[in-house]
């Protein structure tokens, strides 16, 4: 896990001003609506005691109540009230708890959990057929998984389980001699990811929007790849007319626990008439039911995947050429590492296990001031990563 990245918190739909606790880098996080009813991100746990402040009001003046002691924290973090001091008396600079810049887009909260200064933030993945009408979203799709993130993502960047994972994805390469998954052009590669798109030998597919194309076995154009470690894009050419895109953007809660926030799109060649919306509505409900499906059949493979987080080293598995970029991916998570952004995990577990200390996710109010209640959460030194990718 990594800090310093864009992760979805919540959807913006269902984001009220009552506040609610999220989890996500393996810490607990308060989500509300400010005064101004922007989305607010703080660390949940209030400095004084403990206590969760999502168990508390968000009060009129845009603050979030303390459940326990009603310390009142604004969308800053900044501590504005605290009960048994009196109103005359100024709450003290240590009052305070982390805020992360949030913003609303595509539908989704986001935030960016980590200590960065704006200018040097990397970007939330863009999608930018939201605001191109010459194509259509279908309603967001999230759901959790009960494996581990870099896996979920990795399993994407995969073309060769398709056929064997996903029986409609491609044409099985248990019937064909001369099957071979070998071709991965490069596809928008840059400081923050790395993709591919090739081509995919296709069975017929035999549903009505298929048929409405005339749509045979043939050649398909496909590819995905990521943006940081949490976000991925998978491009579907079905016909040189017909394309659906989509945007996974994901939260690690856990080492074994992920909420995904799915976004497809699919380009508006069928239906464009408004008089029609009902057809659209209901090619939108056949492209979210198939894309859980496949989401199902995913799962039933990495839920048992051993081990439980990604290796060490690449020599405890062994990689075929099909693979190229999911060991893209790896390098670029050592590049993350390098710049002393990963999170121990192990040094995590075991203050846990204590059972005497809370960590908080760095804000990039710690740049400015460096007089804080709770410490944040360790990371792994820089120089492991090159250490690590040595070994590997």
């Amino acid at each position: 896990m990594f800090i310093n990245f864009w992760y979805p918190i919540v959807l913006a739909k269902d984001l009220a001003m009552t506040p609610q606790r999220v989890r996500v880098l393996a810490h607990d996080l308060v989500v509300f609506r400010d005064e101004q009813g922007k989305p607010a991100v703080l660390s949940d746990t209030c400095i004084h005691r403990g206590a969760s402040l999502a168990g508390g009001k968000r009060m009129k003046d845009g603050t979030v109540q303390c459940p326990y002691h009603g310390w009142r924290f604004d969308g800053h973090g900044r501590c504005k009230k605290i009960p048994s001091i009196g109103s005359r008396t100024e709450p003290p600079t240590r009052a305070r708890v982390d805020s992360y810049p949030a913003v609303e887009r595509y539908g989704i909260v986001f935030a960016v959990l980590g200590d960065l200064p704006e200018a040097e933030r990397p970007p939330i993945m863009e999608a930018s057929e939201w605001d191109d009408p010459a194509w259509r979203a279908a309603d967001i799709v999230t759901f959790d998984v009960d494996y581990y993130y870099e896996r979920s993502i990795e399993n994407g960047l995969d073309p060769a389980h398709n056929e064997y994972v996903h029986p409609t994805h491609g044409h099985s390469g248990e019937y064909e001699e001369e099957y071979k998954m070998t071709e991965l052009r490069p596809h928008k590669n840059d400081e923050w990811g790395r993709g591919f798109m090739s081509t995919f030998d296709a069975p017929p597919l035999r549903n009505a929007l298929m048929r409405a194309m005339k749509r045979t076995r043939g050649k398909m154009e496909a590819g995905t790849g990521t943006c940081g470690p949490n976000q991925m894009w998978t491009y579907i050419h079905i016909t040189p007319k017909f394309w659906l895109h989509q945007y996974v953007f994901e939260a690690p809660i856990e080492e074994n626990k992920t909420r995904l926030f799915l976004l497809s799109f699919r380009n508006n060649i069928f239906v464009k008439s408004s008089a029609l919306e009902f057809v659209n509505r209901i090619l939108d409900k056949k492209i979210n039911e198939r894309n859980v499906a496949i989401a199902k059949q995913d799962i039933v493979v990495m839920n048992p995947l051993a081990p439980r987080l990604t290796p060490p080293s690449r020599s405890k598995e062994l990689m075929m050429p099909a693979d190229r970029v999911i060991l893209e991916y790896r390098d670029k998570l050592n590049e993350f590492e390098s710049r002393g952004w990963r999170i121990d995990l192990a040094a995590l577990r075991r203050t846990r296990e204590e059972g005497c200390v809370i960590h908080a996710l760095p804000s990039p109010e710690r740049r400015i001031s460096k007089s804080w209640v709770l410490d944040p959460v360790p990371l792994r030194a820089p120089q492991n990563a090159a250490l690590s990718e040595a070994a590997s």
